[in-house]
């Protein structure tokens, strides 16, 4: 499955964009990828058009509900699990109309539309490009005991970063840059072309400029006009208790610096977790053997646990059979953005010693013969397998 783009990124715009912003941005792509635009495509070209329609309303219903934005915002998509987000896959147009329909302020079918006034007008100053650096991705092992509760870890990357000489312009002073005679400092061109709904008036991205309004004359030493250089940066990642493996959270604004000015791209950090000596995971619930001696499960003890925030004392019950299972409520691990527990499940083992000395061997031979000591296994006692799978019915 291919991975989700970023929620801004797909809308075209900054992290600290208003609802306003976000809203004309969603408009803008709505009328792009419309179905009435591209009744005369190709189905391949139809079925992007629909894709990239849905991809649209999806971002604008996580980043024009506040709640949802903001879990958004701190975690990325590893934040929106059954909060927004893969909710538009079951969805057919009429579906994203009759919930968004409100902010086109009437219909696409029949007459023309201008989406030159999605960019301030036409003979508006528009709105110029906005570069964007590129994302970083990092992996990041934790153990166990990491897991269990909020993480603070320190890596230091290296990426690019904006010229300290020019300050990421990319020109070597302030009189090194002049209007873009193509565009006339718009950062936009515009062209019009007559469809089945009449005229149609396109705005793109000025090729000459790239859509920064200004071309460079002189550019910078340092950076050859790039406006970023390699560098490095520590950064301090906040990982919030409960992650699992293949999970990748994100922080915003941590990745490349843009060329000559504009957004950071994002740092992904793909989560590893390392295996451990003697818990296993299954979700949230940790798995542990424990092993006791033969008197211990013959007459009963008070032992200590471990677990992963300490050690904790139970009572084995006399007369406790190797494969008995115990649970410990609420000792596993946490749930990721929940305040929900796993547990701690035990699986006893009885430990048979593998030699014996001679007064050993005199002891246990002349308890062999004592009753008691012939097992006689209940007619209703369970198999390990259905007490295991007792737990979790």
């Amino acid at each position: 499955m291919a991975e989700k783009r970023d929620y801004y990124e797909v809308l075209g715009v900054d992290k600290s964009a208003n609802a306003d912003e976000i809203k004309k941005a969603y408009r803008k792509k709505a009328l792009q990828y419309h179905p009435d635009r591209w009744v005369n495509g190709t189905e391949e070209e139809k079925k992007e058009a629909e894709e990239k329609f849905k991809e649209a309303a999806e971002a604008y219903d996580v980043l024009s509900t506040p709640e949802k934005k903001a879990r958004y915002d701190q975690f990325g998509h590893a934040g929106m699990s059954g909060a927004a987000g893969g909710g538009f896959g079951g969805f057919d147009i009429s579906d994203i109309f009759s919930r968004f329909g409100d902010i086109f302020g009437g219909g696409f079918s029949g007459g023309g539309f201008d989406l030159g006034d999605l960019f301030g007008g036409g003979g508006g100053g528009g709105r110029k490009y906005v570069n964007r650096g590129s994302n970083m991705r990092i992996k990041v092992k934790l153990t166990l005991e990491e897991v269990a509760t909020q993480t603070e870890k320190k890596v230091k990357i290296s990426k690019f970063v904006p010229c300290e000489h020019c300050h990421g312009t990319g020109a070597k002073d302030e009189h090194s840059k002049e209007t873009c005679p193509t565009c006339k400092g718009r950062g936009q061109v515009t062209r019009q072309q007559q469809s089945m709904f009449g005229i149609i008036q396109q705005t793109s991205v000025c090729p000459h400029c790239n859509g920064a309004g200004e071309i460079i004359k002189d550019p910078c030493p340092h950076c050859h006009g790039k406006g970023i250089v390699k560098g490095e940066e520590v950064i301090q990642l906040n990982i919030p208790a409960g992650v699992d493996n293949d999970m990748q959270l994100t922080m915003r604004g941590k990745g490349n610096a843009a060329p000559n000015g504009g957004i950071n791209g994002d740092l992904l950090i793909a989560i590893e977790v390392e295996d451990h000596d003697i818990f296993e995971r299954d979700g949230n619930n940790l798995f542990l053997n424990y092993h006791i001696s033969f008197p211990q499960a013959a007459l009963g003890d008070t032992v200590e646990i471990p677990t992963l925030t300490g050690k904790v004392r139970i009572k084995i019950a006399a007369g406790t059979q190797s494969g008995q299972v115990l649970r410990l409520q609420g000792k596993g691990l946490p749930e990721l953005h929940s305040n929900n527990v796993g547990d701690l499940i035990i699986n006893i083992n009885v430990w048979t010693p593998k030699k014996l000395t001679k007064e050993e061997k005199e002891i246990i031979e002349g308890l062999s013969s004592h009753e008691n000591f012939v097992p006689k296994p209940g007619k209703n006692e369970r198999s390990v397998f259905n007490r295991v799978r007792q737990i979790f019915s």
